[in-house]
């Protein structure tokens, strides 16, 4: 009997995420007001009934899928308490921290850039999504924030720059929309981002100008 409860756990799973990654794609695709729950369903193969069910209606379906991208997985640990995120906090000096949030912001915009780019203009249109995050503070200010406090006190800092300073470059640098006008409009490499946005912070946040 257990055996068969974990065998349709697993199936609700995979339903759940074939659901999300279906509902990403054209979300992005064709924007969130054009999308029709009935197209997700089809790409999914599900019957709408299912994204009902599981999802209760299209707004609550978009931002369990923001949610997802952000984590990268289904298991509801925020970035702070991820493994990434811990090793910029225990990196021994700040070129370590700043290579360490490179990193693990770069796995992350590679699966939330676009999505958030696609929440930020159905937002203008359709006011149930500003509902669905009603905390105006911006989680990705939040975590960068927090980074910027620890990195700007490791060996290695410029002594120059306070962690609010540092926040706002590093904020103004790994963003999104600077992430996808340099990967996808500009066609660089994910490599080339990445190296570009350690050097380009490293110049400014560390005494260190050989980064």
């Amino acid at each position: 009997m257990g055996e068969g409860k974990g065998k349709q756990g697993n199936k609700a799973h995979e339903t759940r995420r074939r659901i999300i990654d279906a509902a990403a794609a054209l979300f992005v695709e064709q924007g969130y007001g054009a999308t029709k729950l009935q197209e997700i369903a089809d790409r999914a193969g599900v019957a709408v009934q299912t994204i009902y069910f599981v999802f209760r209606n299209k707004p609550s379906l978009l931002k369990e899928l923001v949610d997802v991208a952000i984590a990268g997985d289904d298991e509801p640990m925020p970035t702070m308490d991820r493994p990434w995120f811990a090793e910029v906090m225990n990196a021994p000096t700040a070129e370590a921290a700043l290579s360490a949030l490179i990193g693990g912001t770069r796995r992350t915009l590679e699966r939330v850039a676009a999505i958030t780019e696609m929440v930020r203009a159905a937002t203008a249109t359709n006011p149930e999504i500003r509902e669905l995050w009603p905390d105006q503070t911006d989680p990705r200010y939040t975590v960068i924030s927090t980074a910027a406090e620890s990195l700007t006190k490791k060996p290695g800092a410029h002594p120059a720059i306070d962690a609010d300073e540092a926040a706002d470059v590093i904020y103004a640098v790994l963003s999104p929309e600077l992430f996808l006008l340099l990967t996808r409009d500009r066609a660089w490499p994910a490599d080339k981002w990445e190296q570009w946005a350690y050097h380009t912070l490293g110049s400014q946040l560390s005494v260190d100008n050989g980064l």
